[in-house]
């Protein structure tokens, strides 16, 4: 039996702002029924631009229906950026604590708010911006965790096995496809950690962390959303270099032989890149 605080137990039998707001200006939406947990966050903003109203429906557990209710009493009244600054550790800490293993009922809320950010933007027709929320990688699809989420999970709780993360932030609690990524920013945390001098390391080779950010988005890109399309085959891909608009990259595994390595560099790997950085982006194969 969970150790519940008397907060968690009275927004669970008692939540807040449970439905759906009418005519909403963002709504957002995270988890999966399949996988257990899955969350409708819906905000409206007044004439001041502060959130107005706030309301939520969710599919899960106690903690889940609990931090949902908390969230929407955090956010009315604050501007989108003061909502941004929210973290899921906050909602925690209004409920008195969450158990280990529910944590990721307060992560799911944060994404849900961040999505429902987004939504409000796309609606606009404007761009979000990058100070109110952060272009991330998504790890885990079944929940909706990025990779900041990860990270920062296991360094904050010095995590080293794919359990504990999923206790924190639910990623890896469903289809469980996404535990090879989890195990390599695991392993790459405490790598870097453990060397203790500020780099990182790609072809056993260190590599100055301080990369710029759109190689460091690239880097993401293909070591994660990119490479987990080719694991389901039995393949893997590793960056080599960004040089201007020319990434250079090396392909592994099942797919190093592959007679179609052509076609994935440009037909899938290059497609994607072109995608999020732009036309002008040219994919070049190294081979071992």
């Amino acid at each position: 039996m969970w150790d519940y605080t008397e907060k968690v137990l009275d927004h669970f039998m008692n939540p807040r702002n449970v439905g759906e707001v009418e005519n909403p200006d963002g709504v957002g939406e995270v988890g999966s029924m399949s996988c257990g947990d899955a969350l409708r966050f819906t905000f409206k903003l007044g004439d001041d631009e502060h959130i107005a109203q706030a309301k939520f429906q969710t599919f899960g557990c106690g903690s889940a229906i609990a931090s949902s209710s908390m969230l929407t009493e955090m956010v009315i009244g604050k501007t989108l950026e003061q909502a941004a600054q929210i973290t899921n550790e906050d909602i925690a800490a209004e409920l008195g604590g969450l158990p280990r293993e529910k944590m990721h009922c307060s992560v799911m809320g944060r994404e849900a708010l961040e999505a429902a950010m987004i939504d409000y933007y796309k609606r606009l027709g404007k761009a979000v911006p990058c100070t109110l929320i952060a272009q991330d990688v998504e790890i885990c699809h079944c929940f909706q965790v990025k990779k900041s989420t990860i990270v920062k999970a296991v360094e904050q709780y010095g995590l080293r096995e794919i359990e504990d993360v999923t206790h924190y932030t639910k990623a890896g609690g469903g289809c469980s496809q996404c535990h090879h990524d989890i195990r390599h920013i695991i392993d790459d945390f405490w790598q870097q950690k453990e060397r203790g001098d500020g780099t990182v390391a790609i072809e056993g080779l260190p590599v100055a962390a301080a990369d710029s950010e759109r190689t460091a988005r690239i880097r993401d890109l293909i070591e994660n959303d990119i490479a987990r399309g080719l694991r389901t085959d039995g393949g893997d891909i590793e960056l080599i270099s960004v040089e201007d608009q020319t990434v250079s990259v090396r392909l592994t595994g099942a797919c190093a032989s592959c007679p179609a390595s052509q076609a994935t560099i440009k037909g899938w790997v290059e497609a994607q890149l072109r995608e999020h950085f732009g036309e002008d982006i040219d994919v070049v194969e190294e081979r071992s």
